[in-house]
């Protein structure tokens, strides 16, 4: 017998997939009541009540109430026609109860859910479903699925922090793709993925030795992929200590990409050129101003929460570099208690901000402490990049 609220799941899919209201499967010998509390897992279903609704759908009640080799094929199908909380809530039930399952129907089903997962800045869970999907990888034996699933783990690792990870990942991805020969979309993914993990670990030389690697196989594919190439191959330009560069490259990935194609990548990469405006010298603040309003007029059509907090982010940069301290603080005060939402470099990089606006104040001993304690935090956890970054802000201070 399927527990609840597993079996209330089962019960709402083989009456989905036969066009029944919930009157018409209760029929005479049930209420619609009672089959509404059944389909939500808040009652347990008697025998009596299995073997009605058995009767009434046109399988046995074994069939009702064992888990089936069918049950994660029909919930990916179910899946197609829902919205994405929902699709992703029916998968991950779906996956609880789906062991023994076809590894490859399980291996969709896991992709889908990490998506999810990111999508909704859950990175812990995410995290559970990519080392999974490594696992099941291998078992299926299938190259590709492997590469793509280790960029994929590579990437939430360096959400996370955990940036010595993500470069041996990243390694493994592109090292499978190499060797196996796959296609260059997968190629292009893994190096993506490896490019801003060594960036992130402070190995510029290799990363840019990536970067040109990255840039070939992605010229001439999708334009997404080669927008992502244009913006890897800008932050690792910046690293070289050369912000001319990655705003230029930052430019030519903007206007390579059309938003129809996918809004929120369009938003993120508009975004992303701000910051590289207001890294040059002087900081082009003007330009990072036009995007930030352009991506501000789309946002009621795909306003996700990341682009949301990043784009808030971006403002308090603005204010910082324009030297208006009051309002900096105003926005950052807007993200507070988002933090748990962010990837770990975002949240650095926020409290960043928030001492630079100190600096600003003229709070110079609490800011350089502030600092010192962030750059010593990214030190640890593997992040040199950003430590890097921190120590040149507090250096620059200091000689102020």
């Amino acid at each position: 017998m399927l527990e609840q609220p597993v079996f209330g799941r089962r019960l709402r899919q083989l009456r989905a997939e036969r066009g029944l209201t919930l009157a018409a499967l209760a029929g005479e010998g049930m209420s619609a009541g009672y089959l509404s509390r059944l389909e939500s897992g808040a009652r347990q279903p008697t025998e009596r009540a299995v073997a009605h609704l058995a009767a009434q759908l046109g399988v046995s009640p074994a069939e009702l109430t064992q888990s089936t080799a069918t049950s994660l094929a029909q919930s990916l199908t179910l899946a197609t026609g829902l919205g994405q909380d929902e699709a992703g809530e029916t998968l991950s039930e779906a996956l609880k109860a789906s062991e023994g399952e076809d590894p490859l129907l399980r291996w969709q089903a896991l992709w889908r859910v990490a998506e999810w997962r990111r999508q909704r800045q859950e990175y812990t869970e995410q995290r559970v479903c990519l080392d999974e999907l490594v696992r099941l990888s291998t078992q299926i034996g299938l190259p590709e699925l492997q590469a793509r699933a280790l960029a994929e783990l590579a990437r939430c690792m360096r959400n996370t922090g955990d940036i010595a990870d993500a470069v041996e990942a990243g390694t493994r991805a592109c090292e499978l793709a190499k060797s196996e020969g796959l296609p260059a979309r997968v190629r292009t993914s893994t190096l993506l993925a490896l490019v801003s993990a060594l960036g992130e670990a402070g190995r510029i030389t290799e990363a840019a030795r990536c970067t040109e690697e990255l840039l070939a196989a992605a010229e001439g594919g999708p334009g997404l992929q080669w927008a992502q190439a244009l913006w890897t191959a800008a932050s690792t330009r910046s690293r070289q200590g050369d912000p001319d560069a990655a705003a230029e490259l930052m430019d030519q990935a903007v206007r390579s990409f059309d938003g129809r194609d996918d809004l929120t990548v369009w938003m993120n990469l508009r975004i992303s050129a701000a910051r590289a405006d207001l890294q040059v010298d002087p900081p082009r603040t003007d330009a990072a101003q036009q995007r930030v309003e352009e991506v501000q007029a789309a946002l009621p059509f795909a306003g996700a929460p990341s682009v949301e907090q990043a784009l808030l982010a971006v403002r308090a940069r603005i204010a910082v570099a324009t030297g208006r301290p009051d309002q900096a603080r105003a926005v950052l005060d807007q993200l507070v208690g988002f933090d748990d939402l962010l990837t770990y470099q975002d949240r650095i990089r926020l409290d960043v901000l928030r001492n630079r606006v100190l600096l600003l104040e003229g709070e110079q001993a609490p800011a350089l402490a502030g600092l010192r304690k962030l750059a010593e935090q990214a030190q640890q956890s593997g992040n040199m990049d950003l430590a890097a970054e921190i120590w040149r802000l507090v250096a620059e201070s200091l000689a102020k």
